[in-house]
């Protein structure tokens, strides 16, 4: 049970991972605009799946504690979809950098509160799908559809917030029944397996300075959900979720610094309007709760 009295430890360490997953946003572009996209996320993967590993076998009972559960396949379901998402979310970045990719991927919050009803059975009431059909509004601004400049590559990361939002529900559904360190478990053993299983054909070798950065993008990944592990540890998710928009800000000063990105105008405004129609529908579902 998370500790609600400690919220600014828990908005602290919110801002520390988002920080951390936008470097690894930024070091997993790098990589794949110079290797497979499959590779990248394969050697991504082993790491991940060691240290859950880890994990488990520190934990009471040990790994086969953590492997316990009555919902295997869809546990195995999660983390084939999650390690889908990360490729799809990498690829779109080399299509169209950071900023755009994730100014679109930051609708997944109103996808997961649009799905919540038909997946879960939850209750959408109709000031959470305003704010949905608004935030969608967003997306559009930022895709600029009909305006002769709209690019089929814009549905990538689209298409990446929805199967995070799938993943997030199927989440909370597992949860049901079983623990979070089993969840996660899973989540990482069974993404590795995936990977390995079609990203193998693609390995090419790496130079040693790029190593350095896969070794750097393993350990932010890592690192990156431990301190997820504990924001959630220290207060609760619903005072700390807002500030999960701020890994858009991060990454948008990595584009911007790093690669020489540029913030459009549209994708700023339609940013906006996303990031406030997510934070309503957050407000809403703690209003509920």
């Amino acid at each position: 049970m998370a500790d609600s009295n400690n919220t600014r430890l828990g908005v602290l360490l919110m801002i520390a991972t988002t920080f951390v997953f936008a470097v690894q946003d930024g070091i997993s572009r790098h990589l794949a605009s110079e290797y497979n996209v499959l590779m990248v996320v394969m050697v991504r993967y082993w790491f991940f799946a060691a240290f859950v590993t880890t994990i488990a076998y520190r934990k009471a009972g040990g790994i086969r504690a953590a492997a316990r559960t009555e919902q295997p396949l869809l546990q195995i379901l999660r983390g084939l979809i999650l390690a889908t998402e990360i490729c799809v979310m990498i690829y779109a970045f080399t299509l169209l950098g950071l900023i755009e990719s994730h100014a679109v991927f930051t609708s997944y919050p109103l996808l997961v509160a649009a799905l919540s009803g038909p997946i879960l059975g939850e209750v959408v009431g109709w000031r959470r799908w305003t704010a949905i059909f608004i935030g969608f509004v967003g997306v559009l601004i930022i895709l600029k559809p009909g305006f002769g400049v709209f690019s089929p590559a814009a549905v990538v990361p689209l298409a990446a917030a929805f199967l995070f939002a799938l993943y997030g529900l199927l989440t909370r559904f597992a949860a049901r029944k079983d623990t979070a360190a089993t969840s996660f478990f899973w989540t990482g053993v069974s993404g590795s397996v995936m990977m390995t299983a079609i990203g193998a054909s693609y390995w090419t070798p790496m130079i040693p300075s790029d190593w350095l950065w896969m070794g750097t993008l393993c350990i932010t990944g890592a690192l990156g959900h431990w301190l997820l592990i504990k924001t959630y540890e220290a207060a609760e998710a619903s005072a700390v979720q807002p500030f999960a928009y701020l890994q858009l800000v991060f990454v948008s000063f990595i584009g911007v610094l790093v690669f020489g990105e540029s913030i459009e105008l549209n994708v700023a405004i339609g940013a906006v309007v996303v990031v406030c129609a997510g934070l309503f529908t957050l407000w809403r579902a703690r209003q509920m709760a």
